[in-house]
């Protein structure tokens, strides 16, 4: 392989030599949740692996914005990477992130642009994202991503090769939907012409079935996450997101997982072993975890009782798609595109959209305060802070809006963080209670 192939693959062989690490010694030293953690690290170094052989060899390779239907890609056979993967690579073990933040300092990019946006961009200036057969973009959830679309079109490395882009419309009707569907189609065809690659209805059908047994499992792991005690801790729900969401998803091998996630959650509830001792305050986290939300969540859990009960990316409302003709198939996967992932869910039309899932979360999962961390990039919802405020006043909540940056702890630092939590939880009274 040559030097630049090998520059263009080097983040993500070490994010496979971290994690082999992380799997290697979870085999050899299984714990109580050993059989739920590995499957979702296995499944990041499966699609590691593939993605540096097929760089290596020389096959058709995809990078796409979150939430084109990957279970397209999956019924294609066709191995593809998501563009920004690399800002989170490793979590808070990357060793690469003040590297990068600096290196940021030095770009012109506005500073208050989505940090996401902004990595991006740097991996793609240093040279450290493998070159596609074609890109995959879409519309949403925000303009930013727009600007990402034309800086990969005029990029060096990057102007020859092919790129599609959804076009998401505002609304959520029936016409919207059939625009998408179509625009689904319009997608199958270009990845056809650019990777020889075809769709087999019969084979989309079987994905979508598994896919809609994962979402179904899901929903049921969310419902038990109602109960109080909550059973599990903030992490796992992020990794039902990894498993239906990325490359790979629909496959048979995931089900099992789900089911014994569901299980693990079952017992704790039945046999009142939550993950997570003496809850006293539930929170809803109504935005994307940081990368160093490690350095947070556990500390919430321990020093407050806070079992974070639901977030953006867990909050999983995808309906079932009905799998008996290809145009409801590709309806559905139109659905799923626009109405119900996170961001895109919330970010793409009316103030409307962050309210009702406020409301709703807040009813179900018997919430006891709404946090807004304030990303400094996520300014669609920050033209609604005040109306999640005043709706959490209605509905009787408490509302904290923080203010941070998704990657750069130097905005907002975790010990700041921590202090503005602390100073919430004691001006209402919420760390007074007992555990339920």
């Amino acid at each position: 392989m040559d030097a630049v192939n090998e520059r263009r693959i080097s983040r993500i062989k070490e994010e496979y030599d971290l994690y082999s690490g992380i799997e290697t010694a979870l085999s050899l030293s299984p714990g109580e949740m050993t059989h739920i953690h590995l499957p979702p690290i296995r499944n990041v170094l499966r699609m590691h692996k593939k993605t540096m052989e097929c760089v290596e060899t020389g096959e058709p390779i995809l990078a796409s914005a979150f939430n084109n239907p990957p279970e397209i890609l999956t019924a294609m056979g066709v191995h593809w990477y998501f563009l920004f993967a690399q800002a989170f690579a490793g979590g808070f073990e990357n060793a690469h992130i003040q590297e990068d933040l600096e290196a940021l300092d030095k770009m012109p990019v506005p500073g208050d642009c989505c940090s996401l946006i902004r990595l991006g961009l740097r991996y793609l200036d240093a040279g450290l994202l493998p070159l596609p057969a074609a890109y995959l973009g879409v519309t949403e959830p925000c303009d930013g991503i727009i600007g990402v679309h034309e800086a990969l079109r005029t990029h060096p490395e990057w102007r020859n090769v092919p790129s599609f882009g959804i076009d998401v419309p505002y609304w959520s009707d029936d016409h919207a939907i059939d625009y998408v569907a179509d625009e689904i189609k319009r997608m199958v065809e270009f990845i056809t012409r650019h990777t020889g690659k075809t769709l087999d209805i019969n084979r989309l059908r079987e994905v979508i079935t598994e896919s809609n047994e994962h979402y179904r499992l899901w929903q049921e792991y969310n419902d038990l996450r109602r109960c109080k005690p909550s059973p599990h801790n903030y992490l796992l729900a992020q990794s039902c997101f990894l498993m239906t969401n990325f490359e790979g998803a629909g496959r048979p091998e995931f089900t099992p997982w789900f089911r014994d996630l569901v299980a693990d959650a079952e017992r704790r509830v039945r046999e009142n072993k939550p993950e997570v001792p003496n809850q006293r305050i539930r929170v809803l986290w109504f935005d994307l975890q940081p990368i160093y939300f490690n350095l947070v969540a556990p500390w919430m859990e321990q020093e407050w009782g806070v079992s974070v009960v639901m977030d953006m990316v867990s909050y999983c409302p995808y309906t079932v798609i009905d799998t008996s003709t290809e145009d409801s198939m590709f309806r559905g996967l139109a659905k799923r595109l626009i109405m119900d992932p996170p961001m895109i869910r919330q970010a793409r039309g009316l103030a409307d959209n962050f309210l009702a899932d406020i409301n709703r979360i807040v009813r179900d999962y018997q919430i006891d305060c709404v946090i807004w961390p304030g990303h400094i990039g996520h300014k669609d919802g920050a033209a609604s802070v005040s109306l999640m405020r005043e709706l959490c006043r209605e509905i009787g909540v408490h509302f904290l809006n923080i203010g941070m940056d998704q990657f750069d702890k130097r905005y907002t630092s975790p010990d700041l963080i921590k202090e503005r939590i602390s100073h919430f939880f004691t001006a209402t009274g919420l760390g007074e209670r007992k555990p339920f």
